[in-house]
C-alpha cells in the first residue's frame, strides 16, 4: 500500500481518494475506518450536548430504557435505541453481543471462552463484557469479516 499526502492551500475540505485494482477486505476496512471518523453520534453529558466520533466509542449499553455510550474514560447518554445503532453502525464494526449491549469490534483486545457457551470480551481499555449465547454467532461472524 502506498500512502501519499499532499497539501493544497486552495481547498477548504479534506479530499481522500482511494485507488485500487480490485475491491477487497483491506479496501473495505479503510473505507469503514474513514466513515467511522466522519460519523458522529449526538450525546449528552451532565446536560451538555456533544457529538462523539463513532471510532472513539467502545460500546453502547441499554439500561432502564436509556442508552449509554461508553468511550475510553467517559460515559455519555444518547436518545438513540440499540436496534437503531445496530442497524446504522453494523458496517462500521458494531455488533450486538447481548440483549443490552452493542460492541465496537475495533475496540476488542481479546476474547475468552467461558462455561455455558458464553464468552468474555476484553476491550482495549481493559474493560470486560460478556457475550451471551444468543449473540455468539454475531461476534463470530464479525471476527471472521475482520480477518
Amino acid at each position: 500500500m502506498i500512502v501519499k499526502l499532499e497539501q493544497d492551500l486552495t481547498i477548504e475540505e479534506v479530499e481522500i481518494r482511494i485507488k485500487y485494482a480490485a475491491m477487497n477486505k483491506d479496501v473495505e476496512r479503510i473505507v469503514a475506518a474513514l466513515e467511522a471518523i466522519n460519523t458522529r453520534i449526538k450525546c449528552t453529558l451532565e446536560g451538555r450536548e456533544k457529538f462523539i466520533i463513532v471510532s472513539d466509542i467502545y460500546y453502547f449499553e441499554s439500561v432502564d430504557k436509556m442508552t449509554f455510550v461508553y468511550c475510553e474514560r467517559e460515559v455519555y447518554r444518547t436518545e438513540l435505541r440499540l436496534y437503531q445503532l445496530v442497524k446504522d453502525l453494523a458496517h462500521l464494526g458494531f455488533v450486538q453481543i447481548s440483549k443490552s449491549c452493542v460492541l465496537n469490534i475495533n475496540m476488542l483486545d481479546s476474547i475468552t471462552p467461558l462455561l455455558n457457551s458464553r464468552m468474555e470480551a476484553t476491550l482495549k481499555n481493559s474493560e470486560r463484557l460478556f457475550v451471551t449465547r444468543k449473540y455468539l454467532e454475531n461476534i463470530r461472524q464479525a471476527l471472521q469479516e475482520e480477518m
